[in-house]
């Protein structure tokens, strides 16, 4: 029971167990909302025997239910709202630990503002809906089963009065569930389109100012919004139109009850004082059963939020075992690679990085260089072949051990709207203040860091925007320094810089590259013309590996990139 509401509401195995005791205790707050109820039936059957109770006993036991329901009510007020608020951040956590753990493969395939809207938009409405619909309606459910088997059992026909009317109504709310939900998802995927295009105005506004398109994207915009709109508009009429017409159906109870009941009650089949509590039955089903209503139509319309918290929850992150390297030599082994079916970027690659050497690939653009990084990374899991370190196959690594063993520099620097400190320290969390210095002077950053307001404790902006390119780059290799990884990667990490950062940086990296095994991409070929081996890719392939001095006289791809860029270099404007 508890794992089919864990899987058909996207709970954690906590938050199934405590929808399940929310439902227990939603079910007893609507047993004791009748407790007045019958507390007026005691007094009323006194009335009409002229056997009243005493006064004091009549007034006991309405402060004893009043008391009761009170108490129901506030155990249903704590276990619904208050482990609601507590299942939406373990959800959270959890999907934040399963991002954690899935392959950067997943995050390709999938749109960023998708999954911020699932981790926070998502859970949001499932949160409301746990707090102010599932229980409640699971709970009534369970009251209004026991309380039909009551009225049928107490009297057929005034209990089938009240019953069908209901039945038919939940019967027309029921039919309409797939045009809801039809619709709901419609109005959830335009607002995934929104979140999309509104996230792409803001990270593109450098380009939309510098050609002129505000007002284009503007116009664009709103007329999304609009279509979202009517979109919506549609979405709350085919939902509300079946509450509405089941609601008057359900109304269909109470007069049908009188009918039946004043037939029944001429012909002296049914008292008075039982068609007066079949009547208040009546009317307290009618308004749970409208309540419900308007809690099923939220519980539908979150319906796609929970099958997107379902599937994310569901990926299956890499797996491998926790094991200790001795040796670091990386073995490529007729390795197949591809992003899309039948579209191999690798195609059947194999050499040898070995340890304390740097191992450079280079190649025209699209032959795989990057992709090869990623595989030696895992940061894809590759479909054919082997990728071997110290001997040891690269699957059968636990990624999280992995990464201990591996410093990853990219051409791309992320950072963290911190002090210079921190966004260093991510290199090894445990470091030292003292250490962390260390490890910038030998990245070369402490000339730059010495410029900044507060040193070393300055804050460098969303994704370091106070700082250029080159000093963003060098802040990256400090990280790798301080981790002192015995693996590192580097994929042109100088592409974009100008001459005096570069050297900086060239001049930084003598420190990290000592005693390591290193792979590194470049397309300035004269940075790596000293490497011990140089690798040559050309269209998912090795074309050959060696020295620069062999491959000229081995590789025409070589050669060819060795003549290109010495034009480039040789290459002169002219007015």
């Amino acid at each position: 029971m508890i794992n089919r509401i864990q899987v058909i509401f996207g709970l954690t195995r906590v938050g199934a167990k405590n929808l399940c005791r929310s439902c227990l205790v939603s079910f007893l707050a609507f047993c004791g909302q009748l407790l007045p109820m019958f507390v007026f039936m005691f007094y009323l059957q006194g009335l009409l025997s002229a056997k009243l109770p005493a006064f004091w006993l009549f007034l006991l036991l309405v402060l004893g239910a009043v008391l009761l329901l009170y108490g129901v009510i506030y155990w249903d007020y704590n276990s619904t709202y208050t482990l609601t608020y507590q299942e939406s951040g373990n959800i959270r956590r959890d999907i934040a630990q399963t991002l954690q753990d899935l392959p950067l493969s997943y995050f390709s395939n999938h749109d960023l503002s998708d999954l911020s809207q699932t981790l926070m938009s998502d859970v949001e409405r499932l949160e409301h809906a746990m707090s102010h619909a599932l229980a409640k309606t699971l709970g009534f459910l369970l009251f209004f089963v026991l309380m039909a088997i009551f009225l049928l059992l107490g009297q057929p026909l005034l209990g089938l009065a009240i019953l069908l009317p209901i039945l038919l109504s939940a019967g027309l709310l029921l039919l309409s569930k797939g045009l809801q939900k039809r619709e709901t998802a419609r109005y959830w995927r335009q607002l995934r389109e929104n979140s999309e295009s509104f996230q792409e105005a803001i990270d593109l506004q450098e380009e939309i100012k510098a050609y002129n398109l505000s007002q284009h994207l503007a116009q664009s915009l709103y007329q999304q919004m609009d279509k979202s709109e009517k979109i919506h508009l549609r979405s709350e009429i085919m939902q509300g139109l079946p509450v509405m017409l089941s609601g008057i159906i359900l109304r269909f109870s109470l007069a049908l009850l009188v009918m039946v009941g004043s037939l029944l009650l001429a012909r002296g089949q049914v008292s008075l004082l039982y068609f007066i509590g079949y009547l208040l039955a009546n009317i307290k089903i009618i308004d749970g059963v409208e309540g419900i209503y308007l809690n099923i139509a939220e519980i539908l319309y979150t319906d796609s939020a929970i099958k997107r918290i379902r599937d994310l929850r569901a990926q299956v992150a890499p797996k491998g075992r926790d094991f200790d390297l001795t040796s670091f030599d990386i073995e490529v082994r007729d390795l197949h690679f591809s992003y899309k079916k039948d579209q191999e970027v690798i195609k059947g690659l194999s050499f040898v990085a070995r340890q304390n050497e740097v191992t450079a690939l280079v190649g025209p653009s699209g032959c795989g260089k990057t992709t090869l990084l990623r595989l030696i990374s895992r940061l894809y899991d590759y479909q054919k072949g082997q990728i071997l370190i110290g001997g040891q196959e690269l699957g059968d690594l636990n990624p999280g051990r992995l990464f201990d063993y591996i410093s990853i520099v990219f051409q791309e620097v992320s950072l963290f709207n911190s002090s210079v400190l921190e966004n260093i320290r991510l290199g090894r969390p445990t470091a030292s203040d003292q250490e962390v210095m260390e490890a910038a002077k030998k990245a070369n950053c402490q000339d730059f860091i010495e410029r900044l307001p507060q040193g070393y404790h300055t804050l460098i902006g969303e994704n370091g925007a106070k700082l250029s390119g080159g000093e963003r780059q060098r802040i990256s290799i400090a990280r790798a320094i301080l981790k002192q990884a015995p693996i590192v990667i580097l994929d042109e990490i100088t592409s974009s810089l100008d001459i005096e950062n570069e050297k900086a940086i060239q001049d930084s990296l003598s420190h990290l590259l000592r005693d390591r095994t290193v792979l590194i991409i470049s397309h300035r070929l004269k940075s790596i013309e000293n490497a011990d081996q140089i690798v040559v890719l050309a269209d998912g392939q090795l074309d050959g590996a060696g020295k620069h001095q062999e491959l000229l006289a081995s590789s025409p791809v070589y050669q060819e990139l060795v003549e290109t860029a010495q034009l480039i270099e040789d290459f002169k404007y002219h007015s």
